[in-house]
């Protein structure tokens, strides 16, 4: 049968068939697939030339930046060195001149270094017969200065006994105050009845000054109607129960504006030091790189590694130094002289390293490996001991000083015997005069006054409080009872507490009076949602910071510095008032408005973890250039790990606003610093250079490569103290590590 002849399709050409159409689909296939495969070679092909040229060329800016690197680093270290010099010097200077001042005042307060005229002081004081409140108020507010003096020595002396009789003064001096004070009290309550309030029947008085706020209140009446007492003007009130009210007792509240009683307590409870997460994860990173060069190590190279081990503890030390002085030695200078001394031992090393090669180990260094091991195991059993002390303290319900922070002082609240008062007969004046001094009452009573000595039901006594006008709480304060016995605050004990934000009042009710305090979470505000410097001028710059619960920004000029908040309700005697950068510090501090930190923050605020030398030396260079330059928060920082430092910075000179296109993301690590390609609108985070620059080995000459001459010239006329100041307080906020 003969073959069937292939219709033609409408365009003349034969009809396929299915056997060909499926051929002819498989060599189109084939031929895309080569296509592809092809345009996947190439595309690899560039790719890797790619590579190679872009390692090239970081190969040749590292050989470049290698080759100035120590001109660099003197260049800085003399920048740093001078700021150093002057600012010690002028230093020096003021304190001279403060003493001088202090000679000249004779105000009667004690040089609190001279250990003669602090006793002298103290028994003079002691013999003093005079217990009239108002002149004890004077007398206790010259003691009050002199524990300010001598809080400031402790904090800077590094002498053990010269310490320990700094403490036993301050113990000294507060017992006297608080024993004066009982005394005038004493004084007055023995005339109660000659001061009657006549719509009340009681007597009750206030007697008050900058530093101290004495109320007071005697049971003449002794109604059981009474409820409680409210002082007017002080914000202050108690309740009693009816048993007391019928009692023949005094009340005292006083609020002091200072808060001995925490002292004592860090004194008697000195926190336990400890590694924090950074110096575990640091032995961590050591025994993983233990790991994966132990079998390249020869006993030769081991003497070469212990050497180097020796000079990192040696540069960790001073670290550790510069982070707890005032930055005698700069974080640039140790990395200089870290670097020059790695690149004399280069030199051996490469000569050692054909022999490491032939001789490699086949066994792990045991002894540094267990060496690591051991303070990893005495880290976590310190880790355990601290977890198994807070779980202990939870259960106490003590107060951790570090985690919280008592503001607004302390209030004193007692209960005492009513003294005899004085009856008149026949124009007579007779009196029963007791040695016993201020009695306190004790409440609650263990038996009653019945033959068979059951229990006495002893109801809580009531406490009411106006917050303080010179503190924030940036949440509701809690309460914490004064432990006399443990010298320790507690919560045990306090019970219904309620909170009147709009009258900023809080009472509760204890089981009795005690002394108590407002506590507040030391770290509440952070870590930082972000931050800014920028100048507003020469020797003049702001540093803003969105915090957790509040944004608030420091305006610094040279040496001083002022604070602005958008809290409605602040401390007046804070914002817009000029003072130096230590001093705004403890104010800010003592305000509850806390944006630093401290060796201990760590362990109660999640950080951003970074090298602390490349930090330090951050906030050096940032501050050098404080007057031309502005800096700011990345999102890149936290995803760059813990070597690398990353920020936004532009030339920046006035108060201006800053376009948001002028940023530009620099990298600062411990080698050598970088312009990114990276943007902060990026989806992805990369390390890569932006094309066309260079690398450099500190942060102020990678900066110099974009900056004008003018804007150079303005951070070479920086005034030592301003420098000092932005120094400072980067250092006590350290905003590249606690910002998330």
């Amino acid at each position: 049968m003969p073959d069937k002849k292939e219709k033609p399709n409408k365009k003349g050409k034969p009809k396929l068939t299915k056997a060909q159409k499926k051929q002819q689909l498989k060599e189109e296939k084939r031929q895309r697939e080569e296509e592809e495969a092809r345009l996947q070679a190439e595309r690899e092909e560039q790719e890797r030339l790619e590579r190679e040229r872009k390692q090239e060329e970081i190969e040749r800016l590292e050989l470049k930046d290698q080759e100035r690197r120590e001109d660099e680093l003197n260049e800085l270290r003399h920048l740093l060195e001078e700021n150093h010099a002057a600012v010690t010097k002028w230093k020096r200077d003021a304190e001279e001149t403060a003493e001088w001042d202090r000679y000249m005042r004779c105000d009667g307060v004690p040089d609190p270094r001279e250990q003669r005229e602090i006793n002298t002081f103290i028994s003079l004081w002691t013999d003093d017969p005079d217990v009239n409140i108002t002149q004890v108020l004077k007398q206790c507010n010259i003691a009050l200065q002199l524990v300010e003096g001598l809080e400031g020595l402790l904090e800077e002396v590094t002498d053990s006994q010269k310490a320990e009789r700094y403490q036993k003064h301050l113990v000294n001096l507060q017992e006297l105050i608080q024993a004066k004070l009982d005394q005038s009290t004493d004084e007055s309550l023995q005339n109660a009845s000659k001061n009657v309030d006549d719509e009340t029947g009681n007597m009750q008085t206030v007697v008050k000054d900058d530093n101290i706020t004495l109320c007071l209140w005697a049971n003449l009446k002794m109604t059981p109607r009474f409820k409680g007492f409210n002082f007017e003007g002080v914000g202050l009130g108690f309740e009693l129960p009816k048993q007391l009210a019928v009692s023949s007792i005094a009340v005292r509240m006083c609020h002091t504006r200072y808060d001995h009683l925490s002292m004592l307590a860090r004194i008697t409870h000195p926190a336990i030091h400890t590694p924090s997460r950074r110096s575990l994860v640091a032995s961590k990173e050591d025994l993983e790189s233990e790991d994966t060069t132990v079998h390249e190590e020869t006993k030769e190279n081991e003497s070469v590694v212990g050497e180097d081990d020796a000079q990192q503890r040696r540069v960790d030390n001073e670290v550790q130094s510069i982070k707890g002085s005032e930055g005698q030695k700069s974080a640039t200078s140790l990395r200089s002289r870290r670097s020059s001394s790695r690149s004399r031992r280069s030199s051996s090393r490469s000569r050692r390293s054909s022999s490491r090669s032939r001789r490699s180990s086949s066994q792990p260094s045991e002894g540094r490996r267990s060496q690591i091991l051991t303070q990893i195991e005495v880290v976590s059993a310190e880790n355990d001991l601290i977890g198994s002390q807070l779980t202990k303290s939870a259960c106490n319900k003590v107060i951790d000083l570090m985690q919280y922070t008592p503001l607004g002082g302390v209030f004193y609240c007692g209960m005492f015997h009513l003294p005899p008062q004085a009856q008149c007969v026949n124009g007579w004046e007779f009196r029963q005069i007791l040695d016993t001094g201020l009695e306190v009452f004790p409440y609650p009573a263990e038996t009653s006054n019945l033959d068979n000595n059951e229990p006495l039901t002893c109801p809580p006594v009531g406490v009411s409080v106006t917050l303080p006008d010179c503190v924030i709480f940036l949440e509701t304060p809690q309460v914490a009872r004064w432990d006399a016995e443990g010298t320790q605050w507690k919560t045990d004990g306090i019970t219904d507490v309620s909170f009147e934000e709009a009258e900023a009042k809080i009472s509760f009710k204890m089981e009795s009076f005690q002394p108590f305090v407002l506590l507040q979470e030391t770290y509440a505000n952070l870590p930082f949602q972000s931050w800014e410097l920028r100048p507003l001028g020469q020797d003049s710059a702001l540093f803003t910071i969105n915090g957790a619960l509040i944004n608030l920004s420091i305006t610094i000029k040279d040496n001083q510095c002022m604070l602005q908040s958008e809290q409605e309700r602040g401390p007046s005697h804070l914002l817009g008032k000029w003072m130096s950068g230590p001093a705004l510090q403890r104010a800010m501090m003592n305000a509850g408005i806390n944006i630093f930190v401290n060796e201990h923050s760590d362990r109660y605020v999640s950080i951003c973890d970074k090298d602390p030398l490349t930090e330090h030396a951050a906030y050096e260079q940032m501050a050098l250039f404080a007057s031309a330059c502005a800096f700011s928060w990345s999102k890149w920082n936290a995803k760059s790990g813990t070597r690398d430092l990353i920020m936004q910075v532009c030339e920046h000179y006035d108060a201006t606003p800053i376009p948001e296109d002028s940023w530009t993301l620099y990298l600062l690590g411990p080698q050598r610093s970088k312009k990114l390609e990276l943007t902060e609108k990026c989806e992805g985070f990369s390390p890569d250079h932006y094309p066309g620059s260079e690398f450099h080995s500190t942060l102020v000459h990678i900066l110099q490569d974009d900056m004008s001459p003018d804007a150079v010239a303005r951070t070479r006329k920086s005034h030592h103290l301003f420098v000092d100041t932005v120094h400072r307080l980067l250092r006590a906020t350290r905003p590249l590590v606690y910002s998330i």
